[in-house]
């Protein structure tokens, strides 16, 4: 059965990522975009460098491509947000990415995306599943890649330049050339180097890389940018004195930020930093969007500076739907995803990467000083988190329990409202909360809580862990 979650379709390879789902996925999205009669501009697909991803981005296009579909084919490894950047250039109503983000090595997907190069709502992800359904291999179309590229029915594009330039016109490129900065850029296997590397390179900044080239299994590691999986980035700027190091996921879309002491930069701190910078260094103005995950903080600083913060579910559909809802400045989560008005319509970890090398420049000085510089005016809190293992055989009973019964531990603050909007989301009178909600892309339940400080946080989340009994 396939179903599409916050990020796209993600399976097992070989168990349910395979050549006939893939085809099936393309003819649901083909008999879409013909039914609704949207073809007229084309179909951007992009691919990453998991395992199968580029036979899979063949095998999605040949069957756009026998539908009458005019494929614009993307043949070369490339970040998620470049494919969503030409689909928002070209004006397609659909486009897609084969890959499966930040997910273990045994995994692949497909992120579909809308008009403007947004990710698919649920209405669209909704609309595929209910195609798929319907469908057998036998009304499955297809045409020979290279019979189709004969026909120009795929057409083989190249965007990586323009992606590039348009990060370069969007940041003070000038500024990031005087700072004569050091920078270490761990990719993670995946496929942000050459964009990133080509910004920076452009700013003359002094780039040096880890991690790079083609790995299926990631190094052994998970290909998501956290404290634990960055170790290696961590020690090296640390030890040989670089002003930034930069961890992208394995599509690029998502980013970690280790600070010039080696210290690693937490998601809500990186979306804390820009929003501050934008605001108060560069008098910009407007809201911010933060789903339900992601830290309070930035209520503070909006409200100081006069705009708003608004809170939706997890996925960044939801993010980006608000942002244009509102035209607000920046929108993010605490899982390293974030992008800012004028840019694509999506999380990119290029981009943002970019802009803090910016902002290094730009203000003169060190991420640790401005990270100080926030607490020191808005205050701190501490961000634990936890994912939980289960049982397929326990999903029920935990749903049951979160869900229908809504059970919850005695805490030890006063509790001022619970939100089931997206899991179970406690919201404590001294501005502090907890979190437990099913994740949308792995069998995992995600516990998050806020607190004043460190040891209170992971109190809380310990709390709701063992009442959960995960």
């Amino acid at each position: 059965m396939i179903q599409f979650g916050t990020g796209g379709w993600r399976a097992f390879i070989g168990e349910e990522f395979t050549r006939d789902n893939v085809r099936l996925v393309a003819q649901a999205v083909a008999n879409i975009i013909n039914d609704e009669g949207v073809a007229e501009n084309g179909f951007v697909v992009g691919y990453d460098r998991r395992f199968l991803s580029d036979k899979a981005g063949r095998w999605f296009s040949e069957v756009l491509a026998a539908n009458n579909v005019i494929v614009s084919f993307i043949d070369k490894f490339v970040p998620t947000p470049i494919v969503m950047f030409k689909a928002k250039e070209m004006d397609c109503a659909y486009s897609a990415c084969i890959t499966a983000s930040h997910n273990p090595a045994d995994y692949n997907g497909i992120k579909i995306f809308i008009k403007g190069g947004r990710d698919a709502d649920e209405i669209i992800t909704q609309k595929v599943e209910t195609q798929i359904a319907q469908l057998t291999q036998a009304q499955v179309l297809s045409v020979e890649f290279e019979q189709a590229v004969e026909n120009q029915t795929i057409r083989i594009i190249n965007p990586m330049n323009d992606f590039v330039d348009s990060i370069i016109n969007f940041i003070d490129i000038e500024a990031i050339k005087k700072a004569n900065l050091r920078v270490l850029i761990d990719p993670m296997f995946g496929v942000a180097k050459n964009a990133l590397q080509t910004v920076l390179i452009n700013g003359r900044c002094d780039v040096d890389v880890i991690n790079d080239g083609k790995n299926p299994d990631f190094g052994g590691l998970m290909p998501s940018p956290n404290a634990a999986t960055l170790y290696r980035l961590k020690h090296l700027v640390a030890a040989e004195g670089y002003d930034i190091g930069i961890g992208t996921d394995g599509d690029a879309d998502r980013l970690g930020i280790i600070d010039e002491k080696g210290n690693f930069i937490h998601p809500n701190e990186v979306l804390l930093l820009l929003y501050y910078y934008l605001l108060e260094y560069k008098g910009w103005k407007g809201s911010v969007v933060r789903n339900i995950a992601t830290t309070h903080l930035l209520d503070r600083v909006a409200e100081d500076h006069g705009e708003k913060s608004f809170e939706v579910p997890v996925g960044f559909k939801h993010i980006s739907s608000q942002m244009e809802a509102d035209d607000s400045l920046i929108g993010g989560e605490s899982s390293g995803g974030l992008t800012i008005r004028g840019h694509i319509k999506g999380k990119d970890g290029v981009f943002a990467s970019s802009l803090l090398v910016e902002m290094i420049s730009v203000t003169g000085k060190k991420l640790s000083e401005l990270l100080e510089e926030i607490y020191a005016r808005y205050g701190y809190a501490y961000t634990a988190e936890g994912d939980c293992t289960f049982k397929a055989t326990q999903k029920q009973d935990l749903y049951n329990r979160i869900y229908v019964e809504k059970q919850l531990p005695n805490f030890d603050f006063e509790i001022e409202r619970v939100s089931y909007e997206d899991g179970a989301k406690v919201y404590f009178k001294n501005g502090g909360w907890v979190i437990a909600r099913f994740s949308g892309t792995e069998p995992l339940l995600r516990i998050f809580a806020e607190m004043a400080d460190k040891e209170t946080a992971e109190s809380i989340l310990l709390q709701m862990k063992d009442f959960l009994k995960i």
